[in-house]
């Protein structure tokens, strides 16, 4: 795949608006690829994985054996610590939002729950994905990239 951002068009100046919660969980719902930041070896890991938000919650595909599946079935209540991120922004405009959940993550293992999260999760991968996340947000925020002239006086 070939990305040619290298002649963005010429751009104005920016504002930068902060969204509220349920805003930005609208956002993040509305897209289905983000990226997921865990700790591994004592270091953060940056995962892509595509998502679905299911009652509030973040819910993706792993597989045995993964670094965030280890991680998640040692954890104790309420999780392991986690950050989830997702993002529209254009290249060539630079306008667009994204959105940081901070949260804790836990290994769905209800048998019910199991097989109806992945029937809501269709992995992107060729790969058997047979554990599901799921990614409880405890802090959301979201911001709105936007052009200064766009904004209402005062925002």
């Amino acid at each position: 795949m070939v990305h040619d951002d290298t002649r963005p068009a010429p751009v104005g100046p920016r504002r930068r608006i902060e969204l509220d919660g349920a805003e930005a969980l609208r956002l993040l719902g509305s897209v289905s690829l983000g990226r997921i930041v865990f700790t591994r070896h004592a270091l953060p890991t940056v995962r892509p994985v595509n998502h679905v938000l299911d009652g509030g919650d973040i819910v993706i595909r792993t597989h045995e054996g993964a670094a965030l599946t280890s991680r998640t079935e040692r954890a104790e209540d309420p999780g392991v610590v986690v950050a989830y991120e997702a993002d529209a922004i254009d290249p060539r405009t630079r306008l667009g939002w994204s959105v940081v959940v901070t949260g804790y993550a836990r290994l769905v293992t209800d048998p019910e729950d199991l097989a109806r999260c992945r029937a809501l999760v269709r992995p992107w991968v060729d790969q058997a994905m047979d554990q599901v996340v799921r990614i409880r947000p405890d802090l959301v925020t979201g911001i709105l990239l936007t052009a200064a002239d766009d904004c209402p006086a005062g925002a």
